[in-house]
């Protein structure tokens, strides 16, 4: 009677199609091992044929083959419902429901193309049509109970294994470093190079504060990390490689290194095209956390140290944008600087000013979102010089500490480094070692094997050359480094702590990481004049006040005191002697290095002073003109004579032009040391007081008290 029903069912447009049998198990485990589940679902196709289907029409789609039924990205079960939408299948054959789909979603939109297409539905218990309320009812709660049953299971394995996590029992996969004992506990790796390597990361860490900056220490000084492989032919094989920054934040979060147990850091969902994305959750939301339940590479302190200086790290790029690490540039108080009048973060901008570059900060946030201007904009230049000097006044007693503090961490820094290093020779000559002895063990018949086992012993070789060469060659830069001269400079150099501060060699970066041991943050307000608001770590605070700094048409005005000596200076020099005088005082120009008669030229057009031709024209001077009309003789006579000094002149601007005495008022002295009679002014119309460079020498040796060693005269005895 049950054949005669299904029979009934098959109608000739349904044999006019094909047959698609589904053929799938949920792992590949369950494929290798349970084999006649898979024989059994191929046997489906000899029921098809029963029913009317010819060999040839019956299409088996086993592309599905280790995926779960409730994956809804499954290749062979996409396939299957495309075709049933096009209606090429009469029947749809599978085992059971589960085979198809234990998901309701795919499983009743599976049903609902098949009763719009008329396409049966065939398992091992008997022929549906899903266009038929009785079956589709009965297909319906099948789908139900697969799915029912998949989630029972489901929670039945999930619960075991909470309630192991929940005592710390659950085994999961370990970080490098950690492997489980014979006993099933967790313990050290036993690899004394990775357990070195693990601390000296760390250590490491500890001393810069930031993941960037531990793994360029770690390539600096050519240090290797471990890690084990996650999949393929080696899996769990230990390997080394270059620290990368994503591996290094990722150790860094693991509570495992600080011994402490943790299940359900992050959790599952299923996005909508399919694939599962893993969302990590705050540490109240885990499932399970134990502290001390195994040992460890840190303490829990220090693993909670560690997330802290991250997320200090982070909101450097945040909205806050506060305690960032310690950057290069030259602005001593990056990411301590607060508003004064908004309460927010300042950040820094540069700007370059004759080949330096100088800090700026800058409260802008609320001006950019609003479109507004900035809050403030203070220049940093000043802010830091005194910020250092209030530093340099507080901190000096514990210089000697400092120093000896300095010392020894660069002396137990080289040597971790050293010691990291000859362990990676090591590794690499036990790894040539072992390539030797597989080789030496080998048939040497079996040329192929021969040949690739003596390729990897070359290949082992050259690596332990390369590490021997890259370990004496680092080895003998940090002797150098760290020699006895070296370790007297530094200590030296950090007993006098104004020095280290102001010591060129000192980086900005080790600037700034002595000030944030220090100081707290700093609150900076612009008024009349810059308020600076220090606070220090422990709550003590200092408040410094400085003037405004001068804008840029303020820095290009000349000193009033500079202006009026200039002023005096004109009524006996030229432009380039003015400048030339200005210069040898130490005196400099609001724009330029040094005077140029070209500045005085401009000041003297600017405030409108007189040129030395106006000034002496108005004492009576004659020109060159109006002086030989006077004389009755030719102009070059009178050049002549005025550089001769018969006439007395002056010369009046850097050409050499001169103006000339009027006739028969040129003034006579008396030489102050010969009594000699001369005129007033020289050849250049220069003021005199002697009549030679003689007598000039001779009174200054006589007031400065200076006697002129006699000379040594040398006898040559000719021989005969």
């Amino acid at each position: 009677m049950k054949n005669f029903d299904q029979h009934q069912k098959v109608t000739a447009s349904h044999l006019k199609r094909m047959a698609y049998l589904y053929v799938r198990q949920s792992t590949l485990r369950q494929v290798f091992e349970n084999t006649e589940s898979n024989r059994r679902q191929y046997q489906l196709r000899e029921r098809a044929v029963a029913l009317g289907w010819p060999l040839e029409r019956i299409v088996v789609i086993d592309s599905d083959l280790g995926k779960s039924g409730a994956d809804s990205d499954r290749e062979g079960f996409q396939k299957l419902v495309a075709a049933v939408g096009m209606g090429e299948v009469g029947v749809v054959l599978g085992l059971e429901v589960s085979r198809l789909a234990r998901s309701s979603v795919d499983w009743h939109r599976l049903l609902e193309i098949c009763a719009l297409t008329g396409t049966l539905i065939l398992d091992e218990e008997g022929l549906y049509d899903p266009s038929h309320f009785n079956d589709r009812l009965l297909l319906g709660l099948k789908g139900t109970m697969s799915e029912a049953e998949l989630h029972v299971l489901r929670a039945r394995l999930i619960g075991g294994q909470m309630s192991k996590a929940s005592r710390g029992e659950l085994e999961m996969k370990l970080p490098v470093g950690l492997v489980y004992g014979p006993d099933g506990k967790v313990a050290l790796d036993p690899d004394r190079q990775v357990q070195q390597a693990l601390r000296t990361f760390f250590e490491t860490f500890r001393r810069t504060g930031a993941a960037t900056s531990t793994v360029r220490s770690f390539r600096e000084q050519g240090l290797l990390f471990p890690r084990r492989l996650p999949s393929g032919p080696r899996q769990g094989e230990l390997v080394w490689g270059p620290l990368l920054h994503h591996r290094a934040l990722r150790v860094l979060k693991n509570p495992r290194y600080a011994g402490a147990f943790a299940y359900g850091r992050s959790q599952g969902r299923r996005a909508a095209d399919g694939r599962v994305v893993q969302t990590r959750l705050p540490r109240e939301e885990w499932h399970t956390l134990i502290p001390d339940a195994h040992p460890g590479y840190i303490t829990w302190s220090d693993y909670e140290d560690n997330l802290r200086r991250l997320h200090e790290n982070g909101q450097a790029y945040g909205a806050d944008r506060r305690h960032g690490p310690p950057r290069e540039g030259p602005a001593l108080l990056q990411g301590l600087v607060i508003c004064g009048r908004c309460g927010e973060r300042m950040t820094v901008r540069y700007y370059s000013s004759h080949g330096n570059v100088y800090p700026e900060y800058c409260c802008q946030k609320f001006g950019i979102e609003h479109g507004l201007p900035s809050c403030q904009r203070i220049l940093g230049r000043e802010i830091d010089r005194a910020v250092g000097e209030l530093l340099v006044e507080t901190v000096s007693p514990l210089a000697l500490e400092v120093a000896l503090a300095v010392q020894e961490e660069l002396q137990a820094r080289a040597e971790e480094a050293d010691r990291l290093r000859r362990q990676q020779v090591e590794r690499a000559r036990y790894e040539a070692e072992l390539a030797q002895r597989r080789y030496l063990r080998v048939d040497p018949d079996n040329r192929l094997v021969a040949d690739s086992l003596e390729a990897d012993w070359n290949q082992k070789l050259r690596a332990l050359a390369d590490a021997q060469e890259d370990y004496e060659r680092r080895r003998q830069a940090e002797t150098l480094l760290l020699d006895e001269q070296k370790r007297a400079q530094v200590l030296a150099l950090a007993t006098d702590f104004p020095r280290l501060w102001r010591d060129p060699a000192t980086s900005h970066r080790e600037r700034k990481r002595m000030v944030r041991l220090l100081l707290e943050d700093v609150t900076l307000l612009r008024a009349e004049e810059i308020v600076a608001h220090v606070r220090f770590r422990g709550g003590a605070t200092r408040t410094l006040r400085l003037p405004l700094p001068r804008n840029a048409w303020q820095l290009r005005q000349m000193d009033p005191a500079v202006i009026a000596e200039i002023d005096r200076l004109l009524d006996d020099h030229t432009d380039g002697q003015v400048a030339e005088t200005l210069n040898a005082r130490g005196l400099r120009p609001a724009v330029g290095d040094k005077f140029t008669h070209f500045i005085i030229h401009h000041v003297r057009r600017k405030y409108g002073l007189e040129n030395g031709f106006t000034r002496l024209r108005r004492q009576g001077l004659l020109t060159l003109s109006e002086m030989a009309a006077a004389l009755g003789i030719h102009p070059e006579t009178v050049k002549k004579r005025g550089s001769q000094g018969r006439l007395a002149s002056v010369v009046y601007n850097d050409k050499g032009q001169r103006l000339y005495m009027p006739p028969g008022e040129v003034r006579v002295i008396q030489c102050l040391r010969c009594g000699k009679t001369i005129s007033e002014r020289g050849m250049g119309g220069q003021l005199r007081k002697y009549c030679s460079a003689t007598c000039r020498m001779a009174a200054w040796q006589a007031k400065s008290g200076w006697i002129r060693p006699p000379r040594q005269r040398l006898y040559i005895q000719s021989k005969l």
